[in-house]
């Protein structure tokens, strides 16, 4: 019942990701928008949603992750009501930005309740399933969409409305209430500048110009959001070593094992989101429509929602070294196909479908899995937001890197290859990097010590 409602929870906010994209020409029709207002449906959700998982999930660790969900799961259904009744643009707008920002703790609330409540056997597998939900989302996102798009775009949201409430009335039965034992001060300081770094990095990776880097480095939409991120970031880091109760508290980086894994999950969010990319390869490449390209995307995606869960499984018995090591030898292999084949049909979906197994391999159980044991039990849901802010930065410089070396080798097949090429270096340095994470006998041997000593 617990996993039930964690991944209903992470399910719907999830496809308030991948089902707004057929809602967009109908929006756009009732408010007459422009491309910007349109593109900033997307951003503002994301952004907010960035912003707010380091912030929620510290929340759920001071009091409670049973009132953290509960809050955000109301906050997403209190966002899809302003987006339903929404008179203007604006207001469409701020629904948006309150629906990301309460999404923001969903999953690092879920991660660490499956760390509370599941026996050390059963994580991995937990874990794996709600992993698997991303990858549910965008399959059954585009389907669903559709459906309701038969009535009104309203009802893509109005649909949130119950699930919210029936998600909000279990969770006070089924959630841990209890937060820390102690309520330090909060770190009012720590958020606020946390906050400003991450609109200043998100702001200024979005606003480069893929097709003229170099030049977009020194235009006013970068360079000043460059610098407010370059100053505010040791700012914070000053800021946390003397906080009482720290949103990053330090030892959350002190272990070798925690500081390997942010790294590689700072390069799988790099290396994921070049999937944008795909669609535009195979449109070069094989000379298939858009529509078409969209759907080659769908062996991919279904690789990962299968994987993912059957990965957590195996995950318990193996350690998760090996399955980082899978992972990234899959996505290795992946991504020089499309950077170095002669693309064809099945090349494209044999490397996709490679990708998309060593995604699920990487994105949904071993890293979370890894951060629940190396953090301790009133850090987890801490550690789970800040993993998941790594991960979100790498995705936002991974697109910014294929669209520029793309743009800088003309665009088309080769320049996409050589930014797939570029990808494909980067996810050998991580194998690389992937053989100093714990071997599965001292990874296990550590776990048993700890729940020895906390129980």
């Amino acid at each position: 019942k617990v996993l039930l409602l964690l991944f209903a929870g992470v399910l719907m906010a999830a496809l308030d990701i991948a089902i707004i994209g057929p809602a967009l020409p109908a929006m756009q029709a009732d408010f007459s928008m422009n491309t910007r207002q349109l593109s900033w449906l997307f951003s503002v959700y994301i952004l907010c949603q960035l912003v707010a998982t380091p912030l929620l999930a510290k929340m759920s660790d001071r009091f409670g992750r049973r009132q953290v969900y509960v809050f955000c799961v109301t906050g997403f259904a209190l966002g899809s009501l302003m987006l339903v009744l929404s008179p203007s643009v604006e207001v469409l707008l701020v629904g948006r930005a309150v629906q990301g920002f309460s999404a923001g703790g969903i999953f690092p609330v879920a991660s660490a309740v499956i760390g509370d409540t599941f026996p050390r056997e059963k994580r991995g597998g937990a874990l794996g399933l709600i992993g698997a939900v991303f990858g549910l989302a965008f399959l059954i996102g585009p389907v669903l969409g559709g459906i309701l798009l038969r009535w009104s775009w309203h009802w893509l949201f109005l649909i949130n409305l119950p699930i919210a409430a029936v998600l909000a009335w279990k969770a006070f039965s089924l959630l841990p209430a209890t937060g820390a034992a102690e309520l330090k001060p909060l770190d009012f300081k720590g958020a606020l500048t946390l906050s400003g770094l991450l609109v200043a990095l998100a702001v200024a990776v979005t606003n480069l110009d893929s097709s003229n880097l170099a030049a977009s480095l020194t235009s006013t939409d970068v360079w000043p959001w460059a610098v407010a991120f370059v100053i505010l970031l040791p700012l914070f880091w000053r800021i946390e070593k003397t906080a009482a109760d720290p949103i990053v508290h330090e030892s959350l980086l002190s272990s070798r094992q925690l500081k390997l894994t942010v790294a590689i999950a700072l390069g799988v969010g790099t290396v994921e989101s070049a999937t944008v990319f795909f669609p535009a390869l195979a449109v070069a490449a094989l000379g298939v429509t858009e529509s078409n390209a969209a759907w080659l995307m769908m062996p991919m995606v279904a690789a990962m929602t299968v994987t993912s869960p059957v990965v957590g499984r195996i995950l318990d018995r193996s350690g998760s070294r090996m399955i980082v090591q899978f992972g990234l030898v899959c996505v290795f292999v992946g991504v020089m196909v499309y950077s170095l084949a002669d693309i064809t049909l099945t090349l494209f979906i044999v490397a996709g479908v490679l990708g998309g197994i060593g995604m699920a391999a990487l994105l949904g159980a071993p890293f979370r899995y890894i951060v629940l044991h190396e953090a301790g039990a009133e850090h987890r849901a801490a550690a789970q937001g800040l993993l998941t802010v790594f991960m979100s930065v790498g995705q936002l410089l991974g697109a910014a890197i294929v669209g520029g070396v793309a743009a800088s080798r003309g665009g088309g097949v080769t320049g996409y290859q050589a930014g797939f090429l570029v990808l494909g270096i980067l996810s050998g340095i991580m194998l690389l990097v992937a053989f100093g994470l714990k071997s599965r006998a001292v990874e296990q041997a550590e776990i048993e010590a700890h729940e020895a000593a906390s129980s």
